[in-house]
């Protein structure tokens, strides 16, 4: 097959929400219609011990809750689909970020009886800023819920975009009885009692069927006077605006009883753009360029404990990608080859001999990569939009095995590489300060240090705002304010200096004082 060809057929796609909307669920329902899976696994379920697909990590099946980005690809309808599900909870939230940058397109996931929470705010405004376009699939519909009517409205004043309902459910709650497709005209409903597998269906094309009208009983009367509303609001979907990002497909359903997914699948695989090109410091990358190129997104240790690999995930932004020829990695200058690529199915990894735009790579890394690297067959790229964020929360780290030093240094070192958290070493006394977003990243820390490394740490709090990139336009100026605040001042994993400010004034303060200082907020600058 032909490379255009190739890059046309796949869709890469990142799956975000606020937590515990479902999104692991719809996840796990996606591969399962789409053939990848033959049983779902039950996130939350006693019952079930089977745990998610996507959380494979030991502390996420023991939290029920996504704490990294998970790859998974399959084979569907002639399409290649990647999945990239993303971690839910705001304290992960800059992995997710990364992600986004190496996704052609993004499904929400929006609880029925919360609508809008503040995590989907942010994470539209990131889609908004990189031009992504995006589906919404509002689920737990099976559970009581607000009206559709309600959601839609809220969904176009909350996130700034105008809605467009593929789909529309049939009663809610308890008496949720299935939802209707407007595009084939077709109403489809499951048992209930099968959620780790598809179970029966029952579908019908025909509006007066008698078996339809008593299925959707007492429904029957709302059911139209809804739908021909809906077809005077909602006439058609071009799906032009969608790729432009100024309308968003909305699909209802309960990821759970599998209502709702098939629609949203098949229409993801109809609208969603094929790999689109990448920015790049110096120029657009186009996917269809025959010259290799890609970026190192994300990075994760110890994916099977019992080998201790490193992982490195490379987006391939163009050209073809080959098991063992030799590309450069830009940052150092290096040559290398790979082996043993790999293709992702969570954590189960698959050897490749080729890949092409849009697909996830995964290679061995020996401590070679950060995220943010580029690979090429030679050129000089750095790719834009994989920034740091500054982290808000700061823990002096402690050592509680100090004939450990070694494990919890190799463990700190290759846990702060993957993005877990923020690394800094404080200039005045040397003591390293692991800095976050939230709490939960500094209890996913210890429980990985200890589990996959042999190290335990404790923390001791500092009473630090937030950490500053800095730069200078006044060499005099920066040398006067590293004399007045060397107290407060860092080394980065880079050895840039950062300015740890104790509160909201002295940053302000700094500010005033020393105007030929320039404070950045993200180490991208």
């Amino acid at each position: 097959m032909k490379l255009a060809e190739e890059i046309q057929r796949r869709r890469t796609f990142a799956i975000v929400s606020h937590p515990d909307a479902g999104k692991t669920t719809l996840t796990e329902k996606l591969l399962l219609f789409g053939g990848a899976i033959n049983v779902a696994g039950a996130v939350k379920s006693n019952k079930i011990r089977k745990t998610a697909t996507s959380d494979f990590m030991e502390i996420e099946k023991q939290r029920g809750i996504s704490v990294a980005t998970s790859v998974m690809g399959f084979e569907y309808g002639g399409k290649k689909v990647n999945i990239l599900d993303t971690p839910g909870h705001q304290d992960f939230a800059e992995d997710t970020y990364r992600t986004l940058t190496a996704v052609d397109s993004v499904i929400i996931v929006l609880d029925a009886a919360k609508g809008v929470e503040t995590q989907t705010r942010k994470l539209m405004d990131v889609c908004r800023m990189r031009k992504t376009p995006v589906m919404v699939f509002i689920n737990k519909m099976d559970r009581p819920a607000r009206d559709s009517f309600e959601l839609l409205d809220e969904l176009e004043k909350e996130l700034g975009i105008a809605m467009h309902p593929v789909t529309w459910p049939v009663g809610e709650g308890a008496d949720f009885r299935g939802v209707f497709d407007r595009g084939d005209r077709t109403f489809r409903s499951f048992d209930r009692i099968s959620k780790q597998t598809i179970g029966e269906v029952r579908e019908f094309s025909d509006m007066e069927d008698a078996g339809f009208l008593r299925h959707i009983a007492p429904y029957e009367k709302r059911f139209r006077e809804e739908t021909a509303l809906l077809d005077g609001v909602y006439p058609g979907l071009d799906p032009d605006d969608y790729l432009k990002g100024a309308v968003a497909p909305v699909f209802f359903g309960s990821a759970l009883n599998n209502f709702g997914v098939k629609e949203l699948l098949e229409s993801f695989l109809l609208l969603a753009p094929h790999p689109r090109p990448v920015h790049a410091e110096n120029r657009v990358v186009d996917p269809f360029e025959a010259s290799f190129a890609g970026f190192v997104f994300k990075i994760h240790a110890n994916m099977d404990p019992n080998h201790r690999d490193r992982i490195a995930f490379i987006k391939v932004a163009s050209g073809r990608f080959e098991r063992n020829r030799a590309y450069i990695h830009v940052r150092t200058g290096k040559q290398m080859k790979f082996s043993s690529p790999t293709s992702f199915m969570a954590e189960k990894k698959s050897v490749i001999d080729e890949a092409f735009p849009g697909d996830i790579v995964g290679v061995h890394d020996t401590g070679n990569f950060k995220i943010g690297d580029a690979v090429t067959e030679g050129e000089k790229l750095k790719f834009k939009g994989i920034p740091s964020f500054s982290p808000e929360l700061f823990r002096y780290v402690v050592n509680a095995e100090p004939m450990k030093f070694k494990q919890l240094a190799r463990g700190l070192e290759q846990l702060t590489d993957e993005g877990v958290a923020q690394l800094f070493v404080s200039k005045l006394n040397g003591r390293k300060i692991i800095g976050t977003v939230g709490a939960l990243q500094l209890d996913v820390i210890q429980y990985r240090l200890q589990h996959e490394y042999g190290a335990r740490c404790s923390y001791e709090p500092i009473p630090m705002y937030k950490a500053c990139w800095i730069d200078a336009r006044d060499m005099k100026q920066l040398e006067k304010f590293r004399l007045h605040k060397n107290q407060q001042l860092a080394l980065d994993r880079e050895d840039r200096e950062v300015y740890m400010s104790e509160s909201p004034y002295a940053l302000q303060m700094a500010q005033e004082k020393f105007p030929g200082i320039i404070f950045h907020f993200s180490s991208e600058y």
